[in-house]
């Protein structure tokens, strides 16, 4: 094993990431956005960094997204801990993304939630490829039928 230390394999693993890894606090002001999330939403880190997640989150899904969002930080619990997501996003331009996303709460020393951490990933290209094949397979049975 290298001789680096755990601290500097983390930022390495962190800044070299081709996902998003992000954190943001109980107000769901992010904290932490790596290159990864810069390449993913469009966002420099000095745009994203202090700004409410609803640079990403479209327009129409953020009041749901709100109210479970701080239900979590209230109550410390979410059914999403061990399970990938996949929720529309934005990015810098205003384009929707397919995205797939892990989540991790974190919590201080005493206990309660001091905000999320997420790592997420782009999956445009593949969700745009299903939607494709559903479509020629529901043209292929409509016209079998």
């Amino acid at each position: 094993m290298s001789n680096l230390d755990l601290n500097t394999m983390s930022q390495q693993i962190l800044a070299q990431a081709p996902d998003a890894i992000m954190f943001s606090d109980r107000e769901g002001i992010i904290r932490l956005w790596n290159s990864g999330a810069e390449r993913i939403f469009g966002f420099q880190a000095e745009q994203a960094i202090g700004q409410s997640l609803d640079i990403i989150i479209p327009e129409k899904l953020r009041e749901r997204h709100w109210e479970g969002y701080h239900k979590t930080m209230k109550t410390g619990e979410t059914r999403y801990g061990t399970k990938l997501l996949a929720v529309p996003a934005t990015n810098a331009d205003g384009d929707r993304l397919s995205t797939e996303f892990s989540i991790v709460m974190l919590t201080g020393d005493d206990g309660k939630p001091i905000g999320v951490a997420a790592i997420m990933r782009d999956v445009s290209e593949r969700h745009q490829k299903e939607k494709q094949l559903r479509e020629r397979i529901a043209e292929l049975e409509a016209q079998n039928s």
